[in-house]
């Protein structure tokens, strides 16, 4: 089926009472245990409404399973801790989500985990390996500077190596990238993002293999981290409409990366679907959209980046991204606050660079309200 059928149709559980077209909300914690065939339990990430988000999200994402989690970092870290566990070593993109980073940073070392940064290249990953290395993990496009890594040229060498390679694929969504497709053993999103799309659930998901979901399972139910039936109900009928959201997305933030490019007040425009994009050419190839997201970098001689965020009008500064509605941040701020400034400075977030997270409004409206609040 195509994107936008399968977000409508994939995983729904028909209600033969009512006989209505939604999956019905099964509030129970509590489920009886003769004569089945599995003990049901919330925690236990196996009741009928987290089973339905699932098999959505393995047919958009061409995986055999998954798993639904109670937010992102839920998600990351019990397949990080799932694969990786005292003497072991983790290879990890330093290009990542600034959470991401500060977990490593803050949990690795207590637990026995080394782990490397290295940039977003094959080449560096290869040479961060080490005979105990049992993971490689990437994230791409990138947060919050939207770079490109070659998913499948990543996947080879992970199994090459004999190690498995993981993906934070948050940005991309399952309609513009299927990272499993391309080798890549486990997809992992912030299902707080654009999965959810409304700015008003948290939540995280973990789509692989049948062998690696009871690998990643018997840890999760351990650290406990599962989704309650209102919140999987709310995430399923958000996904009934991400292939259209993403499309909208896709299309905004594309004219509005030429507008700002163009803008004698920003200094540099990070998004893949431009051709002076360094990731271009492999973007091209591995994803069927760009997405919506972009970052763009002030020129703070020119414009006070304070100034510009507070001058806004419909654009909101915000936390997180991937809703219907437009938001910006400071990732200096934000994201990434948790990293030192030293870091910051080598990862090329400075005080003037914002993230934008595009939503579905009408683009002249938004082009309209960034010159708004460019001019002088």
């Amino acid at each position: 089926m195509d994107k936008n059928t399968q977000c409508v149709h994939s995983g729904t559980i028909s209600d033969r009472v009512t006989r209505g077209l939604n999956t019905p909300i099964f509030t129970s914690s509590s489920f009886e245990y003769m004569d089945v065939l599995e003990n049901v339990y919330p925690r236990y990430f196996n009741t009928p409404n987290q089973k339905a988000v699932v098999d959505k999200l393995s047919a958009l994402e061409n995986t055999a399973g998954g798993l639904l989690f109670s937010s992102g970092m839920a998600a990351i870290s019990t397949v990080i801790f799932s694969i990786a566990g005292n003497g072991d070593h983790v290879v990890m993109q330093k290009d990542i989500y600034g959470g991401t980073h500060h977990f490593a940073t803050a949990e690795f070392e207590r637990f026995g985990i080394e782990f490397t940064f290295t940039s977003n290249s094959v080449e560096g990953f290869e040479k961060a390996i080490k005979n105990n290395t049992r993971l490689l993990y990437i994230e791409t496009p990138s947060n919050p500077l939207l770079l490109i890594t070659d998913i499948e040229a990543a996947a080879q060498l992970a199994k090459s190596k004999n190690i498995l390679s993981a993906i934070d694929n948050t940005f991309a969504t399952p309609i513009n990238q299927n990272p499993h497709d391309l080798g890549i053993d486990i997809v992992v999103h912030s299902g707080t993002k654009y999965l959810g799309g409304h700015s008003d659930i948290c939540c995280g998901a973990v789509m692989t293999t049948h062998e690696l979901i009871e690998r990643i399972q018997s840890s999760a139910m351990n650290f406990g981290g599962s989704l309650n039936a209102t919140t999987c109900q709310l995430l399923e009928r958000s996904l009934k409409t991400l292939g259209i959201r993403v499309e909208k997305q896709n299309q905004n933030a594309l004219t509005i990366a030429r507008f700002l490019s163009q803008h004698k007040q920003v200094n540099n425009v990070y998004y893949p679907g431009l051709e002076t994009h360094l990731g271009f050419d492999i973007a091209s190839k591995q994803m069927r959209g760009f997405g919506g997201m972009l970052a763009f970098e002030l020129d703070e001689d020119r414009i006070d980046p304070d100034r510009f965020v507070r001058k806004l009008g419909l654009i909101t500064p915000a936390l997180s991204l991937g809703g219907v509605e437009t938001i910006i941040c400071a990732p200096a701020v934000t994201s990434h606050a948790k990293i030192s400034a030293a870091e910051r400075q080598e990862l090329g977030i400075s005080d003037g660079l914002f993230r934008l997270s595009v939503g579905i409004e009408d683009v002249d409206d938004l082009t309209a309200d960034l010159e708004g609040a460019l001019s002088n």
